[in-house]
C-alpha cells in the first residue's frame, strides 16, 4: 500500500477525532498546520496516526533516501563560563582539573589525523572560555581550509559566536561576515534549547537569549549561507514551549530559506543539574520528530542522531519523519555519551551506517554537509571481508 493510500485511509475512519482528520486533510494537501494544531497533536494524536502523516510527509520530500556523511568533531574544551543545568559535558572553570583545553596546534593535529580518509566535514562545537576568541577562530578556519580545501568546515553555536562577538565588540553582521571570510561553511544548531524564557532562564540563563540565537542564524543567512537549527525536549518544558519554538524557527525559514535541517536533541539526564528530570520515552521521541516533521513543513530534513538516541531508535525514527541519521562520527564526541547516551564510544563505519539503513528498507545515500551526493549506496555492494586460510591444528592430551 501507497503512503498516500494509508493516509486516505486514515483520514476516513470513523472513529478519528475531527480536529485529527483536519490535520490530516491538511497533510494530503500540503497545507500548513497552526500553532494550536501543533499543540493539539501533543496532546491528543496517538503514535501510529503521527507515523502515518509524518511518514507521508517524509516519502513525498525525500522517497526512501536516508542521509548521512562521513565527519568528524572537534571539541576545544569542555570548559565553559556557562552554567546550563542540563549539561552534562561542560565543567565550570572552578572545576578545570576535570576538563581539557586544546591549543590549536592540537586541533590541527586532530585535522590531519584525516588526511588519507575520505571524510567531508569537521564539526566544531565545545565550550567558551576566553581565549577561544574572534582572532583565535578565525585563525583555525583559515588554516584548517589552507590545510584541506575540500573539507567543509561547520562550526561553532550562536552560544559561542555571541560571546566572542560581543568579547570583540562587533555586531552580528560583522563577526558572522569575518567568520565566512575565514573559512566558515555552515552553522551546526545547537544552542537553541528552549527560545522561550519561561523555561529558558531556568535551565541556560546565562548564555545567548532565543532572539539573540535566531538573529545571528539570520546573519548568517544573510550572507547566502545554511545552517541547522535544535530544540532540547523531553524535560521542564511544556507541549506548547515546542511548538513556539518550531514556529519561531518556521518564521525564520520563511524569511530566509537558509536552514537545512532541523534536529530534535533528547534530554539526558546523567550527571547533571537535572538528574532528578525523568527522560522521555522511546514513544515520546518517535512522535516528537513527527511532530517536528508535520510542523516544519518548509525545513527539507530531519535528522537524528544515532549516537544520542540509539541505533535501533534511529532506525524506527526513519519511519516517524526522520530522513538524516548523521554521520560517522569516529568516537570524535562525548557531548553525548557524558550524558548517559546508549553510545558511549560512538563510531560506525561507512558499511555500518549503510547496512543500518538498509535493515528497515530504506535507500542509503552518503551526503556532504549541504546534501549533495557523495555515493548512492542503493545498489553497491561491500567487498567481503576475505576469512583467514588455516589449518586444523590436532588436538593434544
Amino acid at each position: 500500500m501507497e503512503v498516500s493510500d494509508n493516509l486516505r485511509v486514515l483520514i476516513n475512519d470513523p472513529q478519528l477525532l475531527p480536529e485529527l482528520k483536519d490535520i490530516a486533510e491538511k497533510v494530503l494537501h500540503n497545507q500548513r498546520i497552526s500553532f494550536d494544531e501543533g499543540v493539539l497533536l501533543y496532546e491528543k494524536a496517538e503514535l501510529g496516526y503521527l507515523g502515518v502523516l509524518a511518514n507521508y510527509i517524509r516519502e513525498q520530500k525525500h522517497g526512501d533516501k536516508t542521509y548521512f556523511n562521513r565527519n568528524f568533531h572537534i571539541e576545544p574544551t569542555n570548559l565553559c563560563v556557562y552554567d546550563c543545568k542540563f549539561c552534562s559535558y561542560s565543567r565550570l572553570l572552578k572545576q578545570r582539573a576535570d576538563g581539557w583545553e586544546y591549543t590549536m596546534e592540537e586541533m590541527l593535529d586532530i585535522v590531519k589525523k584525516y588526511d588519507d580518509q575520505p571524510v567531508t566535514e569537521v564539526h566544531i562545537v565545545g565550550g567558551v572560555l576566553p581565549q577561544y576568541d574572534v582572532p583565535f577562530y578565525s585563525e583555525l578556519f583559515s588554516r584548517i581550509k589552507a590545510h584541506r580545501p575540500d573539507l567543509h568546515v561547520k562550526a561553532l553555536t550562536p552560544v559561542e559566536y555571541h560571546y566572542i562577538f560581543k568579547k570583540a565588540k562587533i555586531d552580528y553582521a560583522t563577526g558572522m561576515k569575518m567568520m565566512k571570510d575565514a573559512g566558515l561553511e555552515s552553522i551546526p544548531g545547537g544552542g537553541a534549547e528552549i527560545f522561550h524564557p519561561e523555561v529558558r532562564d531556568l535551565i541556560a540563563k546565562d548564555k545567548c537569549t532565543g532572539d539573540q540565537w535566531l538573529a545571528i542564524h539570520e546573519e548568517w543567512h544573510k550572507l547566502g549561507m545554511r545552517s541547522n537549527a535544535t530544540m532540547l525536549y523531553g524535560h521542564i518544558e511544556k507541549y506548547w514551549h515546542r511548538v513556539d519554538h518550531m514556529e519561531q524557527l518556521r518564521q525564520l525559514q520563511d524569511r530566509t530559506g537558509g536552514f537545512q535541517t532541523f534536529i530534535p536533541l533528547k534530554f539526558r539526564n546523567q550527571d547533571n543539574q537535572m538528574s532528578n528530570v525523568p527522560e522521555s520515552t522511546v514513544v515520546e521521541d518517535l512522535r516528537n520528530y513527527a511532530i517536528a516533521r508535520i510542523y516544519l513543513d518548509n525545513f527539507d530534513h530531519i535528522k537524528a542522531y544515532w549516537a544520542m538516541i540509539s541505533r535501533t531508535t534511529a532506525q524506527l525514527s526513519l519511519n516517524f519523519g526522520v530522513d538524516d541519521i548523521d554521520g560517522t562520527l569516529d568516537d570524535t564526541t562525548k557531548i553525548y555519551s557524558m550524558a548517559g547516551a546508549e553510545e558511549q564510544h560512538p563510531a560506525m563505519s561507512t558499511k555500518e551506517l549503510v547496512e543500518l539503513i538498509q535493515h528497515i528498507g530504506r535507500h542509503p545515500i552518503e551526503r556532504d554537509t549541504l546534501y549533495n551526493v557523495v555515493t548512492n549506496y542503493k545498489d553497491f555492494q561491500f567487498e567481503e571481508t576475505a576469512k583467514p586460510s588455516y589449518y586444523k591444528l590436532p588436538v593434544i592430551n
